[in-house]
């Protein structure tokens, strides 16, 4: 089941599948044909053609418009051919004076845009790197199942053929967290600082409750890249409904605002059909039972990272402001509520125990799990504490 799973998703991330869907959708129309009455048997066919054809020319029409916004927005970075597939990496700035270089990695499955806003602010310092994951950005899709541990291997790879030297510091927000925490347990020796900016817990995934906006990010992706292939853009769709909640409206501005026009013209590259499937295989990691067939290989947990330098940066223990919209927050007692608040806060610092030499920053008061795009200018100060050895951000930092 899951390689027949892996081989769709696989089919289904190059965009001209639309066509084949296409295809197969007249096919059986015409097929279903035979077991239809004689007098309505040419009306079924010709509606099963109707149909293929509107499928079609939406597919090409969207094949056209993804070919000419590629060709108006080419990589700024080097394609780098990791076997048969490629990945876009955009590395600026030179590491001088002993200063490491850093790499970015924004939450969910996003490219290396979604950080662009830091990368821009300290390419002038050291040398910043934006990797696009697998399926985002100018990235191939590559091989499937998508998986933390996989993209692990391929980000050190893809450095590695880009010609890029660590040690790193190693920045991660959200899922990009974990990810960044697996290749530190990987390549140790690739490390110079991990820095987790609120990083996924998987352990709040297995033994948390139940919530429903990680099956709704599943859901979406899947159905999201159907749509693509037709140009059908489920994003707009989706944040129209994310800005009813004026929290999340507010994220969403921050973030445009932070990141600019260049991360903007990178949205218009990922509306493709891998963007979505490579969503929706690396979130199957994002469920109990997901994460149980991953676990071995994905959870970084007490000790994996020994003494390296680990950062973790995040809202105060018990006052991140985005749980409290959680509706699984919002049902019940509040005795629920304030469980639910000790219960991620303690996941989250688990991550301190991965390392002997871990320290805690906290954000400002009221922060939430966005605050890198919020309090973009705060978490400039830290990341270059770590970075450059300034001073702005120690007033934030526990030992």
């Amino acid at each position: 089941m899951r390689r027949a799973r892996n081989a769709l998703l696989a089919l289904f991330s190059h965009d001209a599948a639309g066509l084949l869907i296409a295809a197969i959708a007249t096919a059986l129309f015409w097929a279903l044909g035979w077991a239809m009455p004689g007098d309505l048997r040419g009306g079924f066919r010709a509606l099963g053609l109707a149909l293929g054809l509107l499928l079609a020319v939406a597919s090409l029409r969207h094949l056209w418009v993804l070919a000419k916004v590629r060709r108006d927005v080419p990589p700024p970075g080097r394609m780098v051919d990791l076997g048969g597939y490629r990945v876009h990496v955009l590395a600026e700035g030179q590491a001088r004076d002993g200063r490491p270089p850093v790499v970015w990695f924004a939450g969910g499955h996003a490219g290396g845009f979604a950080m662009h806003h830091l990368h821009r602010a300290f390419r002038g310092e050291t040398r910043s790197i934006l990797i696009d994951r697998p399926g985002t950005g100018w990235s191939d899709a590559g091989p499937f199942p998508r998986t933390t541990a996989r993209e692990a291997d391929e980000m050190v790879l893809a450095l590695e053929r880009a010609g890029e030297k660590g040690p790193y510091v190693w920045a991660g927000h959200s899922f990009g967290g974990l990810l960044v925490a697996n290749i530190a347990r990987r390549r140790p020796d690739l490390v110079h600082t991990v820095v987790l900016l609120d990083p996924t817990p998987l352990e709040t995934i297995v033994f948390g409750p139940r919530l429903g906006a990680l099956a709704q990010m599943r859901r979406t992706a899947w159905l999201g890249g159907f749509m693509q292939l037709f140009g059908l853009n489920m994003a707009a769709r989706a944040e129209a409904k994310a800005r009813q909640i004026p929290a999340y409206a507010k994220a969403m501005d921050a973030a445009r605002a932070v990141l600019g026009p260049e991360a903007a013209a990178v949205r218009a590259v990922e509306f493709n059909a891998a963007a979505y499937f490579t969503q929706a295989s690396i979130y199957s990691e994002l469920s109990p039972e997901g994460v149980a067939a991953v676990a071995w290989d994905t959870v970084v947990y007490d000790r994996d990272l020994g003494d390296l330098p680990v950062w973790l940066v995040g809202p105060r223990d018990d006052n991140d402001s985005d749980i409290a919209l959680l509706p699984e927050a919002q049902q019940g007692s509040a005795a629920n509520a304030q469980r639910m608040f000790h219960f991620f806060a303690a996941t989250r610092e688990r991550y301190l125990a991965t390392s002997t030499r871990s320290r805690r920053v906290v954000a400002p008061q009221g922060s939430g799990h966005n605050f890198v795009y919020e309090e973009a200018q705060w978490t400039t100060g830290v990341m270059r504490e770590v970075l450059l050895g300034s001073d702005s951000a120690s007033s934030a930092v526990k030992p």
